[in-house]
């Protein structure tokens, strides 16, 4: 209950605020909360070495990725209906004419996304290119936190599913899909860890097979894509469609998709790897190393 009290009040807030005015102080709190919370900074720092950051640079990096995690959350409590038209005049694109060319071939798509700036805030272009996009959320066990972002979620013009496990889920995605519908889906993390395993930066670990296994099944293309911030708004990257290899069996294209879906997460998260705001174990050896 104080959780989503907080919440509430901190939307009431920034809400108020000017944009500028809001992510500049989602980025400070962001910053000054990095040194509260040593897990997560521990997660920063160590993810900061796969990406390649050098030893003197890492603390710096960690404390970028905590101002960009406080900017995403800032964003979110700052977002309003009325708030529409600014976000999608201050974002920026590029690949969006593969989206036209898919939406208007009826097959519907897969978005597949990591933890990049503030993907939520790319639902805007979606609109304005007449698509219907549905997403998959975590199921929260604070159920009116949940259900706070269900509502933002949806005043943004995302429909959510509840991420549950359930083979329903797939079949409500197969079915969006049938009608044309974009379906995005975050894939960076492997939340019940028990995906396919593949090589991201340098170590294995395992990703989720639902968006290459969506896209065998209903023939959508499967396009990698980011959001990432910059000074006045958001920039929207969209990838060209994964080539998913044949292969002798379905297991086995899932397999070999995958892999190539996690080197296209690696190179989107590239371009801004400060905004990478993953901070939780994601290899093995993270949990190894908290234990």
């Amino acid at each position: 209950m104080l959780a989503y009290l907080a919440m509430r009040i901190g939307m009431g807030i920034i809400g108020i605020l000017p944009y500028g005015v809001a992510i500049w102080l989602g980025s400070q709190i962001g910053r000054a909360y990095s040194r509260l919370d040593s897990g997560r900074r521990t997660m920063a720092e160590r993810h900061a070495g796969r990406l390649g950051i050098p030893p003197k640079e890492v603390r710096a990096h960690a404390r970028g990725v905590f101002a960009a995690y406080g900017r995403y959350w800032a964003e979110a409590l700052w977002v309003r209906p009325r708030h529409q038209d600014f976000i999608e005049a201050h974002t920026t694109d590029s690949g969006l004419e593969l989206v036209e060319v898919a939406r208007d071939a009826g097959q519907g798509m897969i978005f597949a996304l990591p933890h990049m700036g503030n993907w939520e805030y790319a639902a805007p272009v979606a609109h304005r290119l007449n698509l219907n996009v549905l997403a998959v959320a975590e199921n929260l066990r604070n159920h009116r936190i949940r259900d706070w972002f269900l509502r933002l979620r949806n005043s943004m013009g995302l429909n959510i599913i509840l991420a549950t496990g359930a083979s329903q889920v797939i079949r409500e995605l197969e079915a969006a899909i049938a009608q044309n519908a974009a379906v995005a889906l975050l894939c960076d993390r492997d939340l019940r860890g028990r995906g396919v395993s593949v090589e991201f930066f340098g170590e294995f670990t395992t990703m989720p097979a639902g968006p290459v296994s969506l896209a065998i099944r209903t023939g959508a293309p499967l396009f990698p894509a980011a959001t990432y911030f910059n000074e006045s708004g958001h920039h929207v990257v969209v990838r060209p469609p994964l080539a998913i290899p044949d292969g002798p069996d379905r297991t086995a294209r899932i397999q070999a998709g995958t892999q190539l879906l996690a080197a296209e997460l690696e190179a989107l998260i590239r371009a801004a790897p400060a905004q990478w705001h993953l901070v939780q174990p994601n290899w093995p050896s993270d949990f190894e190393a908290i234990t």
